[in-house]
């Protein structure tokens, strides 16, 4: 890496004490709201599926930025000198890299996870009490960002055999090399962004394609729910039932003499619906053999079965439309936090920090700080589980009036 042009210490044109005091109220805002998120996850137990243990590792990364990255970086922009030596500020830089890669890496996750659950739900639902696979890709998101700058922060100087870091700085190494930014950025902005928007979209589109076909679908009447069953010969089957022989009146007290008798009928291809009862009722009237065609009694069940699917379909096509609108807002706003930034890096290091007023940077550089302040505000926002179990926090009293509105 060459000698950089312009030294990148912190400069600000805003007086002292109203800059310390907006930057100790986004840090304090940034501790508390994701605090509420991981002691909320803690205390309420509905609130430990699979998809909200993304959520909560995205909360222990912004968690960071407002406990140990943001305090720190106070009176280094006031002073414009770091004043903590060059081993803690070795770990702020790692620290501070690490847990906005990884806040990053969550939102790819947590739409990945927003994917699965709408266009393949079947296997989504397979697999979600497996907490065992959730915490795994979790650690596997720490992993991916330490290692995507962690080893270069640490180990360029040693590299290089040479510092370009002033006494009394504190930046990485690498902050005006431009391929390795380059690289970097690919890997840590352009590539999650091009994925969330990838999933958001497939996930719109299938719920474009499931709202077309539930307003083309209208359930039939029983007429045509009869006609439709016994012309259904490759699906259906019409039983004749014979009643039992009069010879023996105890089995024909067990038999067919009781009110009622329920046959079950399995249709292939509706596994997953419960079987068709059919009710027979014998009549004294009968001979000795009478045939019975409970065809309106399977058209009663099948219509029934119709209208149970179409509830079920409903609500998780609106539970799918919720989710969608929710992970929309929180991408949006990842990509507003963190695209300026980013070009911005890009193209400072480009220029060696001639073309790119500091301040301007600088702005950039808060905004993916004031990221990790907006997320837990778009957790109740976008979830009405995560609402509920704010509000028995921050309500208790609220929550036992109306405790039917928070179960």
């Amino acid at each position: 890496p060459e000698t950089p042009v312009t030294r990148p210490i912190p400069t600000h044109c805003w007086p002292r004490p109203v800059l310390a005091t907006l930057m100790a109220l986004l840090a304090l805002a940034t501790v508390l709201g994701n605090a509420l998120v991981v002691v909320a996850f803690a205390v309420d137990r509905s609130l430990r599926s699979r998809s909200n243990f993304f959520f909560l590792n995205l909360a222990v990364a912004d968690l960071l930025v407002g406990g140990f990255c943001i305090p720190l970086y106070i009176p280094y922009i006031l002073t414009g000198e770091w004043k903590f030596g060059k081993g803690l500020c070795k770990l702020w830089l790692v620290t501070d890299y690490l847990v906005c890669t990884a806040s990053v890496f969550n939102i790819v996750l947590i739409s990945y996870d927003r994917f699965i659950s709408v266009t393949r739900a079947v296997t989504y639902r397979a697999q979600k009490s497996m907490t065992r696979n959730a915490i795994f890709k979790m650690a596997l998101v720490w992993v991916a960002a330490f290692l995507l700058y962690g080893p270069a922060i640490i180990s360029w100087e040693y590299v290089a055999k040479r510092s370009i870091l002033p006494r009394g700085e504190c930046y990485a190494e690498f902050f005006y090399n431009w391929y390795f930014l380059m690289t970097a950025s690919i890997i840590e902005f352009f590539t999650p962004f091009v994925s969330v928007t990838y999933f958001n979209l497939s996930i719109y589109i299938n719920i474009q394609k499931r709202n077309s076909l539930r307003n083309d679908y209208t359930v039939p009447s029983q007429d045509g729910l009869e006609m439709n069953f016994q012309g259904r010969k490759k699906k259906h089957v019409i039983f004749f039932v014979k009643p039992a022989e009069r010879r023996s009146k105890k089995r024909k007290d067990q038999g067919l003499s009781t009110k009622q008798n329920s046959l079950s009928l399995d249709v292939p291809g509706t596994q997953d619906l419960p079987p068709l009862q059919l009710d027979l009722r014998t009549k004294a009237a009968r001979g000795r053999q009478s045939h019975y065609r409970p065809s309106k009694s399977i058209c009663n069940a099948e219509r029934q079965a119709d209208l149970a699917n179409t509830v079920a379909s409903r609500l998780r096509l609106s539970r799918d439309k919720r989710l969608a609108k929710s992970l929309a807002i929180i991408v949006c706003v990842f990509g507003l936090c963190w695209a300026p930034y980013t070009l911005l890096m890009i193209i400072r290091a480009a220029c060696h920090g001639t073309c790119i007023q500091h301040s301007l940077y600088e702005t950039s550089f808060w905004l993916l700080w004031l990221n990790s302040a907006i997320n837990p505000i778009l957790y109740p926002l976008c979830h009405v589980s995560f609402r509920k179990a704010f509000i028995k926090l921050l309500c208790p009293g609220k929550a036992k009036v109306h405790p039917h509105m928070y179960m």
